[in-house]
């Protein structure tokens, strides 16, 4: 089956449904071979490696990884931190951005809209170790206040995007 896709490449470049069924597919499993793929999404394997190569190429498949279950390594505690801060500084900013960045416990890191200004997930392996954590946040810039929010259970967790159809 011929790609009808352009070779040039264009980061601005509408995704067409093969390319969904593409990232779909990757999101699900991305240790499949290329023919599984192309099986998958109806290509043979030279269209569809050219496309996931393009895919990459545009910055639309970031990289791709294995997904670890944080419990299976010790890693029993998710922590959601909010954070206030009193300066509003872009120097303060980049100062705490670099510092949270750097620490390996923060999986995820937003700047917010609303009553908190950032909003962290961290995961640790017990008590200890978010109070370890704890004291290096709080001693990396200076806070306005910081709220942390155990996670009893997890409900849901996904990685794989709903890949909008248009």
């Amino acid at each position: 089956m011929a790609d009808p896709s352009p070779q040039i490449n264009e980061p601005n470049r509408r995704l067409d449904g093969i390319d969904r069924k593409i990232l779909t597919v990757l999101q699900e499993d991305a240790s499949l071979s290329v023919a599984e793929i192309g099986d998958r999404v109806g290509l043979s394997s030279t269209p569809c490696w050219k496309r996931i190569q393009r895919l990459e190429a545009d910055g639309v498949i970031l990289r791709r990884v294995a997904l670890v279950d944080q419990n299976k390594i010790g890693l029993g505690i998710t922590v959601f931190v909010s954070v206030e801060s009193a300066d509003h500084s872009e120097a303060w900013l980049k100062t705490f951005a670099s510092a949270v960045s750097a620490m390996p416990e923060v999986m995820e890191f937003y700047r917010m809209a609303g009553d908190v200004d950032y909003m962290l997930r961290v995961v640790v392996a017990d008590m200890q170790s978010y109070d370890v954590f704890y004291k290096k946040l709080i001693g990396a810039v200076p806070l306005k206040n910081v709220t942390s929010r155990f996670a009893m259970e997890k409900i849901k967790s996904v990685t794989a995007l709903p890949v909008p159809a248009t």
